[in-house]
């Protein structure tokens, strides 16, 4: 039977999902400690400067799903991780907090820029029976992404002594670079390219013949579904952005783990994450977007209170498995319901309509987490902070639409 190209570009979703999630955004925790310490930031700083990236992302996410709708998600993705891999590099030419703030913010841009897209490309290319299995192979590239920078990247600091994470930063950035022109050798747009339907039948695709910036506003806006989606999603933006951010420092600085051993720990959570956006995405499908999403709310709350709580190397462990399992699967869901909500076309759209709301509580969680670290000298409350929105979120799920309806 001959294998249907949807999954080429599940699989090369992968791949973008690598460069722009796991290298251009989970690698900052990795890198924090020596950054701090080689630019004598404050924990509040390190904060705006995740805050920076995150700003970055939520100022495309505006725009840049409304852009892949209307110029093209593979022209949008490629540019966008061209973008990516130069501010990747930049960032280690930092000798300030305002140049590491201004090039991670760049970062964040083409972040957005191919993320959004890229996880809401399965709706064109699959019907919805099978969307939340695709992005969920989509998500296995966040997961590979923090494997190896846990794995690899404090070996890597390790061998250039003080400026060794600069070094880190060169690397990924050629990386992330070198990966665009391959990815965009492997999508396409539709399956019209390809002179194929979509996988698993057809669907009526919302929108007019001809999408424009203002119509696909307009359509998305006036879907009442993806009002409900935004909040819910926004509180995963605020909770899980605090534990992966300050996860490095707190087993380094506040518990005294050495960068190797806290490295370790967090190949774990890569390594359990990669296969969390299939396991969750398959839930959803089966059980609903409104369940899968409360039911993995309510599982990320546990980690968070186990890493707070259990202050032993094994807690931690724990911690970051039940996390990792669970990572990235209310990203999938949200991706595979906008789709639900608008079709396949205004996919992008949609994803990035609720991005917004997503963008705003990663914007703002940094900052707050630096500023009470800073304020109380723990970690602790930061970490609480993350599971009371996880709990809000995992409540505010059953608001969305049933899978029933």
């Amino acid at each position: 039977m001959k294998k249907h190209y949807a999954w080429v570009i599940a699989f090369t979703g992968t791949l973008v999902l690598l460069l722009s999630h796991g290298f251009g955004r989970m690698s900052y925790s990795v890198i924090l400690p020596p950054m701090k310490e080689g630019l004598t930031l404050t924990y509040t700083q390190v904060g705006m400067i995740g805050s920076g990236n995150f700003f970055g992302y939520l100022f495309l996410a505006v725009v840049g799903g409304f852009l892949a709708a209307r110029f093209g998600t593979r022209r949008v993705i490629f540019v966008s991780l061209l973008v990516m891999g130069i501010s990747l590099f930049l960032t280690g030419l930092s000798h300030s907090f305002l140049f590491a703030f201004f090039t991670r913010l760049i970062t964040g841009i083409g972040n957005a820029g191919s993320y959004i897209p890229m996880m809401a490309l399965p709706a064109a290319w699959f019907v919805a029976q099978k969307r939340g299995l695709a992005i969920g192979v989509v998500t296995l590239g966040t997961g590979i992404g923090l494997s190896i920078t846990g794995l690899v990247l404090p070996y890597f600091i390790s061998l250039y002594g003080g400026d060794g994470w600069r070094y880190a930063w060169y690397l990924l950035g050629v990386c992330v670079f070198l990966g665009a022109f391959i990815c965009y050798a492997f999508l396409r747009d539709n399956p019209r390219e390809k002179g194929l339907g979509m996988y698993g039948g057809e669907e009526e695709q919302k929108g007019g013949p001809k999408i424009t910036l203002f119509s696909a506003w307009k359509d998305v806006i006036n879907e009442k579904e993806i009002w409900k989606l935004g909040p819910v999603y926004l509180m995963y933006g605020f909770s899980y952005i605090i534990y992966l951010t300050f996860f490095i420092a707190y087993l380094t600085k506040e518990i005294g783990l050495t960068p190797k051993t806290a490295g370790l720990v967090f190949t774990v959570l890569g390594i359990c994450s990669i296969f969390c956006g299939v396991i969750w995405g398959g839930i959803s499908d089966r059980i609903g977007r409104r369940y899968g999403a409360m039911f993995a709310y309510f599982t990320l709350c546990i980690s968070y209170l186990i890493f707070t709580f259990w202050k032993d190397p094994i807690g931690f462990y724990i911690s970051a498995v039940i996390f990792g399992l669970t990572a990235f699967s209310i990203p999938v869901i949200m991706a595979a319901a906008a789709g639900d909500a608008v079709g396949g076309r205004l996919a992008p759209a949609g994803l990035g309509f609720i991005t917004i709301f997503f963008g705003i509580g990663q914007f703002f969680a940094p900052t707050v987490a630096g500023w009470l670290k800073d304020t109380t000298g723990t970690f602790k409350y930061a970490f609480l902070l993350s599971a009371l929105a996880s709990l809000i979120g995992g409540f505010g799920s059953l608001i969305l639409k049933r899978k029933t309806e």
